[in-house]
């Protein structure tokens, strides 16, 4: 990335210059600029608004994880930008979170899977592989790795792993439920999450899980015209640009990957980053393909001119990528 590149980003928003310092810059915490950019990144409005949403945890009883409203998603993405439980009011909802523990580990939701789905019709606490791992992870990046809860949490959803990936899961409360696909294939997404926070824990990066997660994804990117397990494509809106990374698309699957020094090496790796790579202007700089509306105050949130954010985060793969 050039110098002028630098430039356009140190001059957005008060996260994007701090993520800017410490991802792409590589200056350290207790640098004075860096100090100053995430006070003024935890005094930004938007980002207040977030967490004063997030302290009526866990808010809206959850029908659809591909939402990106949902408070899972807003806690995952507060954590990437590296809000920590010292941060106020961080520890507060991390405590509401972890009040509801199910007995099996992970962390429950209020959740309502209809009856025509083999659920109850009901709102009722409980979780699924589709939202644990996200809040597991937002919980160790926010520097709750070692509390034993969600130590518990990790080993519990990493002893569900299969040898073909993650399948489709859910807690007890849940019954039968069971995503749109052949009960024996993986479930992308959840074995695309569940590598999330295997990311995040540096000593589980070597396990035969992380190993199985990661070929798993980059098997189904090598036969992504003949396989979709549980609908879940390779194809053209899976190639889009988008931000926030919550969903199952290909910045999303580049970003967990790359934490995996040993996946960086693969030609399956560098061939989706070729392909984003191409996406970028002259300057390196990168515009939405596609838009999550619930976030439509953000710079990501428009397809016409270069996001500073979206810029960010292909950066900060491309950054992983020399290590």
């Amino acid at each position: 990335m050039n110098d002028k590149t630098i430039d356009w980003l140190l001059q957005g928003e008060a996260w994007i210059e701090y993520r800017t310092r410490v991802d792409l810059l590589n200056q350290t915490e207790k640098d004075p600029q860096v100090v100053a950019a995430r006070k003024a990144m935890l005094a930004d409005v938007k980002i207040q608004s977030l967490l004063a949403e997030l302290t009526d945890w866990p808010g809206t009883v959850l029908n659809s994880h591909k939402s990106a409203s949902q408070s899972f998603h807003k806690l995952a993405f507060l954590a990437d930008l590296g809000l920590r439980v010292s941060d106020s009011p961080i520890k507060k909802i991390a405590n509401k979170v972890m009040e509801h523990q199910s007995k099996q580990g992970p962390f429950q939701l209020t959740m309502n899977i209809p009856t025509h789905f083999s659920g109850s019709g009901k709102d009722e606490w409980a979780w699924a592989l589709c939202d644990a791992p996200i809040i597991v992870s937002a919980l160790v990046q926010m520097g709750l790795g070692d509390d034993k809860r969600v130590k518990s949490a990790v080993e519990h959803l990493d002893g569900l792993v299969r040898d073909n990936g993650w399948p489709c899961a859910v807690s007890p409360e849940l019954g039968k439920f069971r995503g749109p696909g052949r009960k024996d294939d993986p479930c992308p997404y959840a074995t695309l999450v569940m590598l999330k926070v295997l990311a995040h824990v540096p000593e589980l990066h070597e396990r035969k899980s992380a190993k199985i997660g990661v070929e798993t994804l980059l098997t189904l990117w090598d036969e992504s015209k003949e396989r979709h397990p549980y609908m879940f494509f390779m194809g053209t809106d899976f190639r889009k640009l988008k931000a926030p990374m919550f969903w199952y698309d290909i910045l999303h699957v580049l970003d967990v990957l790359s934490h995996f020094k040993w996946a960086r090496k693969d030609k399956r790796f560098k061939e989706m980053l070729k392909l984003v790579e191409s996406k970028a202007d002259e300057d390196g700089r990168y515009i939405p393909e596609s838009i999550w509306t619930a976030w439509k105050d953000w710079d990501f949130s428009q397809k016409k001119i270069p996001s500073r954010g979206l810029t960010l985060f292909v950066h900060r793969i491309l950054e992983r990528t020399k290590k």
